[in-house]
């Protein structure tokens, strides 16, 4: 098996959308883990629907709008976003670039576009923050967004370890990821590449499966995140809390009586239950849920411009991309990152102008040709 070939120093002029990075990315990266990033479960028909969800809705242009003024520029929990886009927690991401989160905050820096940074990120959240911070000082810009995705760990001192080092560092949200609790891994790591931020921290207890159990009646199981936890978080950190797979308009409701504070609308990707529907084709149903008092987000298959302005008329405030970023990153590095943000915002911009809509806000439901 050949090795992956290294990262490119330029950007290849063939690559003219986020399929063309999808398409390279693969040479780029070891084997194993390009299947890890690409899988879905299951027979992958929810990987496949979600991609489906964006496909089937139509753009109704409207002509003849005064577009002056127009911008992308969106607020999200009281800060500045250039657009209703953001990188999705992504973990491990040396796997595909040997700087990994370091060349993926820069690249989100330079395009002033927001990061949501893994528990299980390769590189640790201080030192993801800290390259924010010099990113800025070089650009002499304002920082760009950054929040901190937390899984919960054994023990909520483990935890609550992770949130009192993601606030001391200056994140500015915490995303509890509520989605793939019970998800069992079956990847093992290249050398040199681990869950930076669990060094030191206990590890899970290798306990003997009890006899004719399989998950229920685990620990595993017995682990898996409940409504308490969020509770039990609100009360810990005065940072805004979004709740990552939230699916079931009751559970929207639910979570946010219980203190969220935002809610991202995800079947993480395709990659825990298949069977699954669409976060787009359930993102109205909780957006009528929750009304307006809750910014919603949306993951899963987002791979143009166009789509971002279908999510936001539907109900989203803004999408999160997941797989792409890391397709760019293996391919060109920070660059290839900073170019597929470019793309994804040229796009909804040429969007927004053949739909009439100068600002985010005027994306409606009249604009789209639903199915």
């Amino acid at each position: 098996m050949s090795a992956p070939a290294p990262p490119l120093a330029a950007i290849p002029p063939d690559i003219r959308s986020l399929a063309d990075y999808e398409r390279r990315a693969a040479a780029h990266m070891p084997a194993e883990s390009w299947t890890y990033l690409q899988e879905g479960s299951g027979d992958g028909l929810t990987l496949a629907a979600n991609r489906a969800a964006f496909d089937r809705i139509g753009l109704l242009p409207r002509i003849l709008s005064d577009l002056r003024g127009g911008t992308t520029q969106t607020t999200l929990l009281g800060a500045r976003h250039a657009a209703p886009l953001l990188l999705a927690p992504v973990a491990y991401q040396r796997i595909a670039h040997p700087d990994g989160e370091l060349a993926t905050i820069r690249a989100a820096s330079a395009l002033e576009t927001g990061m949501v940074v893994s528990t299980l990120a390769s590189v640790t959240l201080e030192e993801i923050a800290a390259a924010r911070a010099a990113a800025a000082r070089e650009l002499g810009a304002p920082a760009a967004p950054l929040w901190f995705q937390l899984y919960l760990q054994e023990s909520r001192d483990a935890s609550l370890a992770l949130v009192r080092r993601a606030e001391a560092a200056g994140y500015q949200a915490i995303m509890l990821t509520v989605d793939a609790a019970i998800k069992r891994a079956s990847f093992t790591l290249p050398a040199g590449v681990d869950a930076a931020n669990l060094r030191g921290l206990p590890r899970p207890a290798q306990t003997a499966q009890p006899l004719g159990r399989i998950l229920f009646g685990t620990a595993l199981a017995d682990a898996a995140p409940r409504w308490d936890d969020l509770a039990w978080l609100r009360r810990e950190t005065k940072l805004p809390i979004l709740l990552k797979g939230v699916m079931a308009p009751d559970d929207a409701r639910i979570a946010r009586e219980q203190g969220a504070d935002g809610l991202v609308v995800s079947n993480h990707g395709g990659r825990v239950l298949d069977g699954m529907p669409s976060a787009l084709d359930l993102l109205p149903a909780v957006r009528a849920a929750v009304g307006d008092a809750l910014p919603l987000l949306i993951d899963g298959s987002v791979r143009r411009g166009a789509d971002i302005a279908k999510a936001l008329a539907l109900g989203a405030d803004a999408v999160m991309i997941g797989r792409p970023q890391i397709h760019a990153l293996a391919v060109a590095g920070m660059a290839g990152v900073a170019h597929a943000l470019l793309m994804l915002r040229s796009e909804l911009e040429h969007a927004m102008a053949q739909l009439g809509c100068p600002t985010v806000t005027a994306l409606t439901p009249d604009r789209l040709r639903l199915p």
